[in-house]
């Protein structure tokens, strides 16, 4: 997983809602189509804006909490956190020039 961070209950504070760059948050399950599917273009967008937006994934069976206390629904769900709080939210995967549009508005 080279620059993104796979993230849990216990570290999502420090890691998302503390980060001092934008954050977008990758939440995910292993059972996941579509979630395999994106998975490559967010480590290839991890490397490109390394420094400008730091990337993680969540799990949403290992932390059930988190995806509920930010309503997460449907996997994937990519979330932009900036200041600890949350910016922006894409729902389902997208083809990578969408994302990357999307995630270049942020760095």
């Amino acid at each position: 997983m080279g620059n993104v961070q796979k993230v849990g209950s216990d570290d999502f504070q420090a890691a998302v809602l503390d980060s001092a760059v934008p954050v977008v948050v990758d939440f995910f399950a292993t059972w996941c189509g579509p979630c395999r599917m994106i998975a490559p273009i967010v480590e290839e967008l991890s490397t490109t804006y390394a420094g400008k937006v730091k990337f993680v994934k969540l799990d949403i069976d290992e932390a059930p909490e988190i995806a509920e206390q930010f309503a997460v629904s449907g996997v994937p769900t990519l979330i932009v956190f900036k200041g600890g709080k949350e910016a922006d939210r894409k729902v389902g995967a997208a083809p990578k020039p969408a994302l990357e549009g999307w995630v270049k508005g942020l760095a």
